[in-house]
């Protein structure tokens, strides 16, 4: 599974990309407003630290105005992923924009209807939204089991991107299931290293190696 880091902080991109954690970025308008910062200037800082696929997110709702945002995000960086929402408009841009080899990552998806949509049009990216279902006590993990089920009945080439993570068990539960890609906040994709196990036993091993009056030089 690879891990994209959901986030437009700049600071904890770097933290976690020197660790070797990142594979990709995802931003949002939500997230661009939480960074305080100019879009441009923000998302050709992050596209210059990682290697990986960033999305970047249009703003307009409809067709032309999708394919004219997309023009301009994409002139920020050869790594940009233009990021359109899971609408009829934003279908067709997906597919104008694919059939240009243009990265496109389709976000809002809720069923798995429009997951088949979306692979239809040619998305390389399908973002199903996990927490925002569980929060409508749905559950979340349903949906990228399903989508799992009909992509490769057919074959479909779109990666699952699973979104709107709120817990390492989220994490855990689309590894199993499948999911190619999870989008994870800063704080859960760390506390993915985290277990009271591994703290009690480091903390022996490190009293006992104490005990020896040795040291590694």
């Amino acid at each position: 599974m690879k891990f994209f880091v959901d986030t437009a902080q700049v600071d904890e991109i770097r933290e976690l990309n020197e660790l070797g954690l990142v594979d990709g970025v995802t931003t949002n308008p939500s997230l661009i407003l939480k960074s305080g910062r100019d879009i441009t200037e923000v998302t050709k800082e992050i596209c210059d630290l990682v290697d990986g696929p960033v999305s970047a997110e249009v703003t307009a709702t409809d067709y032309d105005g999708m394919m004219a945002e997309a023009a301009v995000l994409r002139k920020i960086a050869e790594n940009i992923c233009v990021k359109l929402p899971l609408t009829l408009d934003g279908l067709k841009a997906c597919k104008a924009l694919s059939a240009k080899d243009v990265p496109v990552n389709v976000t809002l998806c809720f069923s798995a209807n429009q997951a088949l949509l979306a692979a239809k049009a040619g998305a390389t990216f399908i973002s199903p939204f996990i927490g925002r279902l569980d929060d409508m006590a749905i559950d979340g993990m349903e949906l990228i089991e399903e989508i799992r089920t009909i992509y490769d009945t057919y074959q479909f080439k779109t990666e699952i991107l699973a979104a709107s993570i709120r817990s390492v068990g989220h994490v855990k539960q689309a590894a199993l299931i499948g999911a190619d890609v999870a989008t994870v906040p800063p704080g859960v994709l760390r506390a993915l290293a985290s277990h009271p196990l591994t703290d009690k036993g480091l903390a022996a091993f490190l009293a006992d190696w104490e005990k020896t009056g040795q040291k590694i030089s």
